[in-house]
């Protein structure tokens, strides 16, 4: 990393937009080269009101990436209401949270770095979804929008030639997005046991971040390790860039 980061989230204009049962909905442009109002960033839709969905239909909206685990979207599916766009399912982590082989870390400075090492299939799929033709307006979403939303929109920002400070600040806008500017607040995940969803910070993210460029040099060339090519990014400008 090599832009100082923030250490708490920023004075800046609020990038969110109220949609009815929806958390922490927000444009993620005006990053780099990323323009607004093609590239949204949020929670799960699986208590989407009706109105939520009008104003996502207002917004023109055409695909959904979803990041969560198929256990995930099974017990708690994105509810439409009439919304005709494409739901894509991309899972950053293992399928499930308990897998044997690679359980999700339970302490969020472990978790940062592991999605970096799982992350790259579903990060590359992204890429080339969101470059394809009418692939945007498009919303990235996991659970509450935070880790696994996070990452997959940093490295999106960065492809687009975001600074480090610039990816930060956006991504710890979702302490206020989830309520979590005064600390931890319990949750029920899918399984329903109780669970504590805290804050995030600037290391967290520049935790995944260095583990990328540590190992493969750049985020393009991580993405390259994992079947990503020129033609996918010069797509991916060619969709989202101003």
């Amino acid at each position: 990393m090599t832009d100082a980061l923030p250490d708490r989230e920023p004075d800046l204009p609020s990038a969110f937009i109220d949609i009815p049962g929806v958390r922490n909905f927000r444009d993620a442009g005006g990053v780099g080269t990323l323009r607004k109002g093609v590239l949204y960033r949020s929670g799960s839709f699986h208590t989407l009101a009706p109105e939520g969905a009008q104003r996502l239909k207002a917004l023109g909206l055409r695909l959904v990436i979803d990041l969560r685990s198929p256990f995930e979207l099974e017990v708690w599916p994105d509810l439409r209401h009439g919304l005709d766009h494409e739901a894509v399912n991309l899972p950053t982590l293992p399928a499930n949270r308990e897998d044997t082989d690679r359980p999700w870390p339970e302490d969020q400075a472990e978790l940062y770095p592991f999605m970096a090492q799982t992350a790259g299939p579903s990060l590359v799929a992204a890429v080339r979804r969101l470059g394809a033709p009418g692939g945007v307006p498009a919303v990235v979403h996991c659970a509450v929008g935070k880790d696994r939303t996070g990452l997959t929109i940093a490295v999106v920002q960065s492809l687009l030639g975001a600074s480090d400070a610039d990816i930060m600040a956006d991504f710890l806008r979702s302490n206020a997005g989830l309520g979590l500017i005064n600390g931890p607040i319990p949750y029920l995940d899918e399984t329903g046991t109780e669970r504590i969803s805290r804050p995030i910070s600037a290391p967290l993210l520049a935790s995944s971040l260095t583990w990328i460029r540590a190992n493969h040099g750049s985020i393009a060339d991580y993405l390259r390790a994992h079947g990503t090519t020129d033609e996918d990014l010069a797509a991916l400008h060619g969709n989202l860039s101003a």
